[in-house]
């Protein structure tokens, strides 16, 4: 039986909206997806019948708030195949690694190495420019193949015995180029380096088996995995975390206050100072669910599909020029593209004209275009729900703006 889009669809109401008299065709996933039902019943659902503070209450409504809570806990980590208690609620992807940035960079000192790759997202660069100013650690950076994949070539001249950790995207958020974690990892075990995933792009097609992988942290976002904005993840081996202080310091991550000294918690708590941001917890893990319950090997071959129907389209545009793998292999539904002589700014306020929504900039990777000497690119990101009309209409779209605004 071939996946069965529609009833995907179906769930999120937005896709069947006519606003401002024009249908939806939301191809920017790669910045936030949109959410299913079943994420808004279970966000609804405790804001209208368990909405309490959790962990120290013990009236009815703490307690189910509380349940709902660590029960989110118990779905994130289903999806990322470890045990419950080895997962870490955020406020997103950006604050999980910047907790790794401070954490487990306070562990480092003067001379230890990170190395990162020029096609990272800058908040898989920035934290670590902060933690190289507060701490003098250094930085090395992976070069980017012509196809915009990370050159694992030049690991071994890169990797030294002072690398102590290795951060790369699971997913490129520009070139849809996926990383092969397993030669990062044996390379990186060579030195006795970390590391850990940017996993914003991967998580959001599909449940992962981090164990399997041989990494040391994950990190992903919720709003890019059909959940609830404010909320992310962070998976770290436990004995990592165990030996990291406390990002941030505040009420329900403690084990004993006294005006003289504090005790931190064990960790996942240790690191989720304060009211953690219950409802999208709760949201996060219904998508967690959700995604467990879709069926990925046809999901992605109907991505697939629609990355083809559209890189055959755009290449007989004239003047369309794609930017990243040219084929299907080792990567994931986002595809970048420029149309010479149009600003991908004015390419994307075209498609807007067509009921299109894309991205279109550096798309928080200036590093890589300053690689390849651009000023950006338009970029399609698509999902499971995405079909072939949202394709034709994208592509309808670009032909317009082809011809009027070269």
């Amino acid at each position: 039986m071939s996946f069965d889009v529609a009833a995907v669809r179906g769930q999120f109401p937005i896709l069947s909206e006519i606003i401002d008299g024009l249908p939806v065709h939301y191809l920017d996933n790669g910045a936030s997806a949109q959410t299913p039902l079943a994420v808004m019943d279970a966000v609804r659902y405790y804001e209208t019948t368990g909405r309490a503070n959790v962990l120290r209450g013990v009236h009815r409504l703490a307690e189910r708030a509380t349940e709902a809570y660590e029960n989110a806990r118990a779905q994130v980590a289903s999806f990322l195949g470890v045990p419950t208690m080895e997962v870490v609620f955020t406020g997103g992807c950006t604050a999980a690694i910047n907790l790794v940035a401070y954490s487990y960079g306070a562990l480092l000192k003067p001379g230890d190495r990170i190395l990162l790759s020029e096609l990272e997202h800058h908040s898989n660069i920035v934290p670590w420019q902060l933690l190289r100013s507060r701490s003098g650690i250094e930085l090395d950076m992976l070069p980017v193949t012509n196809d915009g994949r990370i050159d694992l070539a030049e690991l071994p001249r890169l990797l030294t015995a002072n690398t102590k950790l290795v951060s790369l995207a699971h997913v490129s958020n520009v070139t849809g180029a996926l990383l092969d974690v397993r030669a990062v990892v044996e390379a990186a075990k060579t030195v006795d380096a970390k590391v850990m995933l940017d996993g914003a792009q991967r998580a959001p097609h599909g449940p992962l088996d981090l164990p399997s992988l041989g990494i040391d942290f994950y990190a992903f976002a919720g709003h890019k995995a059909y959940g609830p904005n404010g909320i992310g993840a962070l998976w770290g081996r436990p004995e990592l975390m165990d030996a990291m202080p406390p990002f941030m310091g505040g009420g329900s991550m403690i084990g004993r206050v006294t005006l003289a000294e504090t005790t931190w918690a064990p960790s996942p708590r240790r690191f989720e100072a304060g009211t953690p941001p219950i409802g999208p917890a709760i949201g996060l893990g219904a998508a967690c669910a959700w995604m467990q319950a879709l069926d990925w090997a046809g999901a992605h071959d109907h991505e697939m599909a629609l990355v083809q129907r559209l890189m055959d389209g755009l290449q007989k545009i004239d003047g369309t020029r794609l930017f990243g793998p040219a084929s299907l292999q080792n990567r994931y539904p986002v595809v970048s593209f420029m149309l010479d002589g149009v600003h991908p700014h004015d390419v994307a306020q075209t498609l807007d004209s067509f009921g299109v929504a894309v991205r279109a900039g550096h798309h928080c990777a200036q590093p890589l275009m300053e690689r390849f000497d651009l000023d950006g690119t338009t970029r399609v990101s698509m999902a499971p729900y995405n079909d072939n009309s949202d394709i034709d209409a994208l592509l309808a779209g670009v032909a317009h703006a082809a011809k009027t605004l070269r």
